[in-house]
């Protein structure tokens, strides 16, 4: 296995009432860096629930996730958020953008949140010369100071992936990226993940129950039940 992201007989509980519901049953996974992976599967899979833990959202009842030698089981909560904010991206089904702050502030919040006062007033201009140069590159450039209820929701979804590219992150985790869109728009966010891929060189780990999206990776695997199929 490489030491780039490593998943080690994770397992994950959540209390049901007076029992345990075991979502994850001891998943192993290596995923190799500058690919996109595909994780697919059932509703109720444990999909989302793995993509949480291994972005660091989470922790696994037992088991460990290891990136780039820093384990998940040895991190505080402080030193969890400094990994996800320097080296994660997040992209959500349900976009997951502040409604008060314009497309363009909403993708400037991980560079916000990852600098101090002092450091945000001097770097201002250059973040968002930068969030400005990544919105255009997404089809955005006319849309950087509506709100997103003056969005569609394919324009959300691509500030939400501005979001997540503004801080360089070197994985970009995305948790059913096309399944609050129309078919059109799905299909413009699917292009846009591979072209990203290609241009950037950055890992993609995608939650995805659509067969065409799951198509664009490198590598497919499949959870049911809380376990990987054998490839």
């Amino acid at each position: 296995m490489n030491d780039f992201l490593l998943v080690e007989e994770v397992v994950k509980d959540y209390p049901s009432g007076e029992t345990t519901l075991r979502v994850l049953k001891g998943v192993t996974l290596s995923v190799e860096p500058g690919k996109i992976t595909a994780i697919v599967g059932p509703s109720g899979s444990g999909k989302s629930t793995l993509l949480h833990v291994m972005g660091f959202l989470d922790r696994p009842t037992s088991g460990d996730v290891v990136y780039r030698g820093k384990r998940l089981s040895a991190l505080d909560r402080v030193e969890q958020a400094r990994v996800r904010n320097a080296h994660f991206g997040f992209v959500f089904q349900m976009y997951h953008l502040l409604p008060e702050l314009t497309a363009l502030e909403n993708t400037l919040l991980p560079l916000m949140i990852r600098c101090s006062m002092i450091g945000w007033i001097s770097g201002r201009g250059a973040a968002c010369d930068k969030a400005e140069r990544l919105l255009g590159r997404l089809g955005l450039g006319e849309r950087l100071h509506h709100l997103p209820s003056q969005l569609s929701g394919g324009e959300r979804q691509r500030v939400a992936i501005a979001r997540a590219l503004i801080g360089d992150p070197e994985i970009v985790f995305c948790d059913e990226p096309t399944g609050n869109l129309d078919a059109a728009s799905s299909q413009e966010i699917q292009k846009l993940i591979l072209e990203l891929s290609r241009e950037t060189g950055k890992t993609f780990l995608v939650v995805t129950h659509d067969p065409l999206v799951a198509a664009l990776a490198h590598r497919q695997l499949r959870l049911v039940d809380g376990c990987f199929q054998k490839e």
